[in-house]
């Protein structure tokens, strides 16, 4: 039976989309069981309702703390059978009940070479500092902000005359061929994790 998996998003999904396209296509053989969003009007959510997946939304403002979001999104994603869980622009820091009902089982993306530009404005972190090479991160998540094991990273350069959109747009093409992998190896538990070292059994496998 296919694992079922939750996606979180706050904004337009691209990442989300990635995942779903995945999904339909058979690379990723899992069932997602639900789109979330902390935000009603997040253009991610009519894609997933075109695709016909469930949403749900909890808009941050409606409980008294990050803890109280964070019990709410845990019992929604329980209530609909997620077993993993991918974070895809969510912009809401998630709290100790989330990461305890799924432990290392809940994974974002970070457009930069963590632990490098951890935090908003990575792509303007990194083009300041002045770096010739960025890329992308898929990490699972703990309590601090970008900290959590990282699973997988791939570089892309830092081009001349590049700007914060035009090395977002490298960033985030790479972030959708990345994502689905872990998503991938999420689904057939080929993910280990020893303290903060990940081991993957990464078959080669064509797409």
């Amino acid at each position: 039976m296919k694992k079922r998996f939750a996606i979180l998003v706050s904004g337009t999904g691209t990442n989300m989309k990635a995942l779903l396209d995945a999904v339909s296509r058979g690379f990723v053989p899992a069932q997602p069981c639900l789109v979330l969003s902390d935000r009603p009007h997040a253009k991610a959510l009519a894609v997933a309702r075109q695709a016909q997946v469930p949403t749900s939304v909890l808009e941050f403002a409606a409980f008294g703390s990050r803890e109280e979001f964070s019990e709410a999104v845990a019992a929604e994603l329980k209530a609909h059978g997620a077993e993993f869980v991918c974070l895809a622009g969510f912009m809401r820091i998630l709290s100790k009940p989330v990461i305890e009902a799924f432990p290392n089982l809940v994974v974002n993306t970070h457009p930069s070479l963590l632990p490098s530009f951890p935090g908003v404005d990575a792509v303007k972190q990194a083009l300041d500092y002045g770096v010739k090479v960025t890329g992308c991160t898929v990490h699972f998540i703990d309590e601090e902000v970008d900290h959590g094991p990282i699973i997988a990273q791939e570089a892309v350069p830092v081009l001349p005359g590049d700007n914060e959109r035009t090395l977002h747009e490298r960033i985030k093409a790479v972030e959708h061929q990345i994502y689905p992998k872990v998503a991938r190896w999420l689904a057939l538990d080929r993910i280990r994790v020893v303290g903060r070292k990940v081991d993957i059994d990464d078959e080669e496998e064509e797409e």
